[in-house]
C-alpha cells in the first residue's frame, strides 16, 4: 500500500535493507517470488552479495521480512483511514461508512496499472514458502477480518438488522472485494473497478444495519 520514507534521517545500514524490500517487492509482484533473483536484487540495489547476505539469511529470511512490512504498511494504512472517519462521525455505522469512502478514494488515487497485492502474489505461491511465512500470510488476511468484524458487532448493537447477515462473511468480504477488484482493475485495465466495488460495499453495510 502506501509507505513513509526519510531516507535523510536513515542509516546506510538500513536504508540498503530498505531499498533491497523494496526492490524485491517490485520484482514479485512484476514476476513472482520463484522468479525473482538474489543476483538481480543486488544489481538493482548497487551491492555486493556478501552485502545481501548481511542483511538476510538466505531467501526464506528475505520473504519472511517482505511480508513483515507488507503487513506494518497495510495496517498503518488502514488504521489511519478508518481512525479518520471515526473522528469526523461519533455513530460507529456512520463513521465506518465515512472510513469506506476515504478508502475508495484513496484506492482510487492509485497508480494506473496497481501491481497488486504481495500478500496474495505469496498466496498464490505458497508451496515456495516455509510455514511460518504461510502463517503470516493468513495473519495479514486475519487483520482484515478481525478489523471489520470487531467493527461489525459493535455497529450490530447499535443499529440492530432485521436480519442480519453472517458478520464474519461480511468482514472477509472487504479482502475478498480489495483482492478481487486489483485482479479486475487490472485485467480490464480500469482502475476505477476497485474503488468502485468498496463504495457497493459500503452501500451493503448501510442497507444491512438500517433496514
Amino acid at each position: 500500500m502506501v509507505q513513509s520514507a526519510t531516507l535523510e534521517k536513515t542509516p546506510k545500514r538500513h536504508d540498503t535493507r530498505e531499498r533491497l524490500l523494496e526492490a524485491a517487492e517490485r520484482a514479485v509482484l512484476a514476476k513472482g517470488f520463484h522468479a525473482t533473483s538474489i543476483e538481480e536484487l543486488i544489481v538493482a540495489v548497487g551491492i555486493t552479495k556478501s552485502g545481501f547476505f548481511y542483511h538476510f539469511r538466505d531467501k526464506n529470511d528475505l520473504a519472511r521480512s517482505m511480508m513483515q512490512r507488507y503487513m506494518r504498511a497495510d495496517a498503518d494504512v488502514v488504521e489511519g483511514i478508518f481512525r479518520r472517519g471515526d473522528e469526523l462521525h461519533d455513530d460507529p455505522l456512520h463513521g465506518l461508512l465515512v472510513g469506506l469512502k476515504l478508502f475508495a478514494e484513496m484506492l482510487g488515487d492509485l497508480p494506473e496499472h496497481h501491481p497488486g497485492c504481495l500478500a496474495a502474489s505469496f498466496c498464490y505461491q505458497d508451496q515456495l514458502f516455509d510455514q511460518a511465512i504461510r502463517d503470516l500470510n493468513a495473519e495479514s488476511f486475519q487483520f482484515w477480518r478481525k478489523r471489520f468484524r470487531s467493527r461489525f458487532d459493535v455497529i450490530a448493537k447499535r443499529h440492530p438488522p432485521e436480519d442480519a447477515p453472517d458478520l464474519e462473511a461480511l468482514a472477509d468480504m472487504a479482502a475478498a472485494l480489495v483482492e478481487g477488484g486489483l485482479i479486475l482493475g487490472r485485467v480490464f485495465q480500469d482502475p476505477s473497478i476497485l474503488p468502485r466495488q468498496i463504495l457497493l460495499y459500503r452501500d451493503y453495510i448501510r442497507r444491512v444495519f438500517q433496514s
